[in-house]
């Protein structure tokens, strides 16, 4: 019986480890055509190539390692709470995990953006882009170029997202029952994640013009609030909303396939270690 325990325990552990990243591959794969169209149209270049097999096999460990560290927190500081506080725990969990997220998302993202907008001839994977970025700009102005306003951009979005999609779930558990399946669950996910998406919209244009910029130690405006106001003097409130409509598409359509198979996957995970 004990050793039943303890395999339950790591089980509630791996769950939402699996379910993630079954999740992350599942959306990021779905969905990278929006992805990268939405690039596009907030870059000053175009792009050439799409990077999906970076995405593709960085979306997995990134996914798994949020949910993870969400689920963790949820278990730790719900049961201390009152009910009507658990959006704050929401906020909390997802904080933390989107922080470490990053760890792995940034670099991602600066080899997916680059080869999004590379418009040369010679053929550059990932990791070689990686190395360069490295070897010419270090690691906090190469590889980590743009981690704060990711983390500043993400957490917004999350504080959006996943307290929505918590608050969703539980008002249609409390009119049925308690029970939710995984397609309520996903169509919760698609609506909070296409408000949160149009909100933060800004953020993400910021991140990418600092992730794109050519020549990151001499210019000086490579802050959040400075290119948010120089594309502000540039093109108004339209400016700042480049690339809203295919990110908000993609996110209620992403937030549908994600929230979706993460409920399935888990609901699968757990239902074999129950057995």
């Amino acid at each position: 019986m004990e050793s039943t325990g303890k395999v339950k325990t790591a089980a509630s552990h791996l769950s939402p480890l699996f379910a993630g990243a079954t999740a992350g591959l599942s959306v990021d794969v779905t969905l990278y055509p929006l992805d990268t169209l939405k690039t596009r149209l907030q870059s000053q270049q175009g792009f050439y190539k799409a990077g999906l097999l970076t995405v593709a096999t960085s979306s997995m460990p990134t996914t798994a390692l949020f949910f993870m560290s969400y689920e963790a927190t949820k278990s730790v500081f719900q049961p201390m709470v009152l009910p009507h506080y658990a959006p704050l725990v929401h906020m909390l969990a997802a904080s933390i995990g989107e922080t470490l997220a990053c760890l792995i998302r940034v670099p991602t993202e600066i080899a997916k953006q680059r080869k999004q907008t590379y418009t040369g001839t010679e053929k550059r994977s990932s990791i070689r882009i990686l190395l360069h970025a490295f070897k010419t700009e270090g690691l906090r102005k190469g590889v980590y170029r743009g981690f704060l306003s990711t983390v500043v951009r993400d957490l917004p979005f999350s504080f959006i997202e996943l307290p929505l999609w918590e608050l969703l779930k539980t008002s249609i558990r409390d009119r049925n029952d308690g029970n939710i399946s995984s397609f309520q669950s996903a169509m919760c996910g698609s609506l909070a994640g296409g408000l949160a998406a149009a909100a933060t919209t800004p953020l993400d244009l910021a991140k990418t013009r600092i992730m794109l910029a050519e020549d990151y130690a001499c210019t000086r405006k490579l802050r959040i609030k400075p290119v948010l106001s120089d594309i502000y003097g540039q093109a108004g409130v339209r400016g700042l909303f480049a690339g809203a409509a295919p990110r908000t598409t993609a996110f209620m359509l992403g937030g549908f396939v994600f929230f979706g198979v993460y409920e399935h996957s888990k609901g699968i995970f757990d239902r074999y270690f129950d057995r």
